[in-house]
């Protein structure tokens, strides 16, 4: 079947599946007293062409079915934070303001949940790109990388799960198909080849080292029996050709590795990366970082190379005294009697390995039962089957069984097993019949879309709704097996596959990628911070704090600790370089541990973590609406409009003339920003004492020719909307400490958007309030919250 034909197919099946499905929304008027509300009480600023803000209260529907519910959602609130109508303004009558608060409230509850009864709170959701290539890699028992051959996805509420930004257009699913294809083509090429891709071959400091040892490149050199890199700037410097792939694939590297020279607490930090190392091919890929000691010790490190790749292991503390060259190679000897650090490697392990299992789990999630008798080539060997036809039927019908992650009838699944029987009859091979029908089931909503009927969710639906949430990936034979007996839906059952589910290899990775979007950690390369100004800091640093983070929240998640420690906690991970960069003493070695802080360290709380300040500073200076934003929202829950289009932004002033402080003033005296940044300034203000590469700093810096000077004393006072005063970040987290339930609320809330791709509703606050009323006696612990938030009857309804 043609791909035009398969496009075709596919966007019919999603317009018919999905669009013509979701009847126009039905609901009321909102009742007359809360209009007249609005005209006596509102209208004076927001009527006409000059609204303040924009805001124009007489062009918004007052039918539910038209108007933006967001508009009246955050109306309420205004009304019932006293933030509107202002202070200036003068005072509601109380009666009044209680009574239009109700008949808001009940009008809108009414017909939201009457909606969602009809709808559903989250529509037309469907596979994030990471899903899509976890699935995959499940289906067939694959590995490769295939969410990089997918567009970038829109994020909404800073997740890529919420279904109203998964927008499906002509492309993109011309792109899922390319996507299956590659997929599809590697699982066929591994269960037909003769032989596995994998090997491993041991290279010694010769095979290692530079092929003429008089030769000036950037090759290590072979000194006595050991491949050496010295510390210098010259890039690819430490490249080893006799790593370089030869096919694109996974690969593991076993090395025996010792410092030498150690300038630093006697040892010398390196790191590992992947790529051409060539000048046409400057990018290099992350794999990891490790600390080099006077001792000989192992070091492990996986990472996938593309073709003609290669890896690259030299020092790479920014911190170490570097080598000159001349001509920007290393010539023999050139380095080392400069005195400067370097990396000594005695042998390395080279391994070619499949992530996912090997040859024979593909074919057996391909052909079950059938026996494969491989040919020389892939092409030339054949599936064993006496009744092709049959047999063809029954892999289709097993194949969307899995796919469809569900229960599925053979008369469902006739259109994938006429196109296997047409290519059989036509004369084509076995194997290339049954992958049309796979093919074809690949690119069915089915498949990609989530299969969730308005209303309490069947069994199959939470597993699938569990497992994307726990696992992002496709749920297992348990789950399934549960979902068959209909037990799902039963609390202590749930209790149960979440503690399993959290236990299990896969649970390493469930907060990993929640706070790749939640704390919005895939931002860490975004920026890099000027050297110059802030000096010290390199990859290693910043691959450790994202480190950091993620060790955090796993150990809050094992340990059930409350969400309080988002804000502060006298604990962290370290490993001795993180430490010294943060300036604490009495850290060893390359792993992270639990590190005790005391007070004049400065830290404490997640929102002190370096990849937190790294990600919210533009690497040359801070800006206090900028992580006030971000504290706003990703750690209080309270969502920041984005500014009035004739409001100019506030840009830093680089020269330092002028205070972040001082022109922020102009916007906070200005009625139509006041009411924003009154909310998301203190927030920022706390934290300006960490530069943009997240160390503490007393004053902000300056740059004097090419010198560092000090510059203004930074004050980090301010206040919040309820007016009270705070000196500094350990005064602002004390106030924040003092309510915890709005931590723990944004939390559940955030992992409810992550979890069922729609943000929390007008209408589901109740049922949040609930939920925090049982968390409380739970100290709010990270774990009770998550599980709280499967149990929830948000989770459980479409």
């Amino acid at each position: 079947m043609s791909l035009d034909i398969l496009i075709r197919m596919m966007v019919l099946a999603i317009a018919t599946g999905f669009a013509v499905s979701t009847p126009n929304v039905i609901g009321d008027e909102v009742p007359e007293t809360a209009k007249a509300f609005l005209e006596n009480n509102c209208y004076d600023c927001h009527d006409g062409s000059s609204a303040e803000a924009g805001f124009d209260l007489a062009k918004l529907p007052t039918d539910y079915a038209k108007t933006d519910v967001s508009k009246w959602v955050r109306m309420f609130d205004r009304v019932h934070d006293k933030e509107m109508p202002p202070k200036d303004y003068g005072t509601l009558d109380r009666e009044e303001k209680k009574q239009f608060e109700q008949t808001v409230k009940s009008w809108l509850d009414k017909n939201q949940t009457a909606e969602f009864k009809r709808l559903g709170r989250v529509r037309g959701r469907r596979l994030t790109n990471l899903q899509l290539e976890r699935t995959l890699h499940d289906m067939l028992g694959i590995d490769i990388p295939l969410a990089a051959l997918m567009p970038e996805e829109q994020r909404v509420g800073g997740f890529t799960s919420v279904a109203d930004g998964q927008a499906m257009s002509h492309f993109q699913l011309e792109n899922h198909l390319l996507v299956v294809d590659a997929a599809l083509d590697e699982a066929f090429r591994r269960a037909l080849q003769p032989k596995e891709d994998n090997w491993s071959r041991t290279l010694d400091s010769k095979a290692l080292s530079r092929r003429n040892p008089n030769s000036r490149c950037r090759e290590p050199e072979d000194i006595n029996n050991h491949a050496v890199t010295w510390s210098a700037r010259l890039v690819f410097y430490g490249r080893l050709p006799s790593t370089t792939a030869r096919a694109d694939g996974w690969y593991r590297i076993k090395a025996k590795v010792k410092a030498l020279k150690p300038q630093i607490e006697d040892t010398v930090w390196c790191t590992i990366r992947t790529g051409k190392c060539t000048s046409g091919s400057p990018l290099l890929a992350w794999v990891d970082s490790f600390e080099a000691q006077k001792q000989t010790k192992e070091i492990v490190a996986e990472a996938w190379l593309g073709k003609e790749d290669m890896f690259e292991i030299r020092p790479g503390d920014i911190r170490l005294k570097r080598g000159t060259t001349r001509g920007g190679q290393v010539g023999r000897n050139e380095i080392g009697p400069q005195n400067v650090p370097g990396l000594a490697i005695e042998n390395l392990v080279l391994e070619r390995f499949h992530k996912n299992g090997d040859d024979k789990k593909v074919r057996e999630l391909l052909f079950r039962e059938l026996d494969v008798k491989l040919g020389p080539k892939p092409e030339q060997s054949k599936v064993k089957t006496s009744q092709p036809k049959i047999d063809a039927a029954t892999l289709i019908h097993k194949f969307a069984h899995r796919a469809f992650r569900r229960r599925v009838e053979p008369d469902s699944v006739k259109l994938y097993v006429n196109i296997a029987h047409t290519l059989l009859d036509e004369g084509e091979s076995f194997h290339d019949a049954v992958r049309a029908g796979y093919r074809a089931i690949l690119c069915s909503p089915r498949f990609l879309y989530f299969n969730e009927k308005p209303g309490a969710l069947d069994d199959f639906a939470i597993a699938s709704r569990l497992s994307y949430f726990l696992w992002n990936r496709m749920p297992d034979l348990t789950l399934l097996r549960l979902a068959d007996k209909k037990q799902l839906r039963d609390p202590n059952v749930l209790k149960t596959q979440i503690a399993r589910m959290l236990s299990h290899a896969h649970g390493q990775s469930f907060l990993k990628d929640f706070a790749h979007d939640w704390l919005e950690l895939r931002l860490i390369d975004f920026t890099e911070p000027d050297p110059k100004m802030y000096p010290g800091f390199d990859l290693i640093v910043q691959n450790s704090m994202v480190e950091e983070t993620h060790k955090y929240l796993q150990t809050m998640l094992e340990k059930d600790l409350g969400t309080k420690l988002l804000i502060d906690s006298n604990f962290t991970f370290l490993n001795s370089r993180l430490a010294q960069y943060y300036e604490i003493d009495g850290v060893a070695g390359d792993e992270l541990q639990r590190v005790k802080l005391k007070s004049d360290h400065h830290r404490g709380g997640l929102i002190t973590h370096g990849s937190v300040l790294k990600i919210t500073a533009n690497g040359t200076t801070t800006s206090p609406v900028i992580r006030g934003v971000w504290i706003s929202e990703r750690i209080l829950g309270e969502e920041i409009p984005p500014p009035p289009e004739n409001i100019a932004a506030i840009e830093p002033d680089i020269r330092g003339a002028k205070t972040i402080r001082q022109q922020l003033l102009k916007h906070k005296n200005d009625p139509s920003c006041a009411s924003c940044h009154i909310k998301m300034d203190p927030p920022g203000y706390a934290l300006e004492n960490y530069d943009p590469s997240g160390r503490w700093r007393d004053r902000y810096v300056k740059l004097k020719g090419k010198r560092r000077v000090p510059g203004t004393i930074i004050d980090a006072s301010s206040k919040l909307p309820g007016g009270v005063r705070f000196k500094n970040v350990g005064e602002f987290q004390k106030l924040l400490l003092k309510d915890p339930t709005q931590i723990a609320e944004n939390v559940f809330s955030k992992l409810v958007t992550y979890g069922t791709g729609a943000p929390i509703a007008f209408s589901d606050r109740e049922e949040v309030a609930g939920s925090m009323e049982k968390l409380e006696d739970k100290n709010f612990g990270l774990r009770s919250i998550v599980e709280s938030v499967v149990l929830s009857d948000i989770f459980l309804t479409k």
